[in-house]
């Protein structure tokens, strides 16, 4: 898993594939925590902008996916 993606759609897939592992229960909630918070931080104007998700990274995760990672980022605050 790279940090720092410069195209949206490389970072959605990448997000996509580690709640896909969490929901199959291959990581736990703390790691994919973890790495959610590396990737906001390395990426933050790519996925939220004025504390909306991306447009773009919105529409591949979709909106199940989204509301966990809502939730991940709402927990770091």
């Amino acid at each position: 898993m790279r940090k720092v993606y410069k195209n949206p759609k490389e970072l959605a897939t990448c997000v996509k594939d580690l709640v896909d592992v969490y929901l199959d229960e291959l990581i736990s909630y703390e790691d994919l925590e973890k790495k959610v918070i590396i990737l906001l931080e390395s990426n933050d104007t790519r996925f939220y902008k004025d504390g909306k998700m991306s447009s773009k990274i919105f529409n591949v995760i979709g909106s199940e996916y989204a509301e966990i990672v809502d939730k991940i980022v709402k927990n770091q605050a």
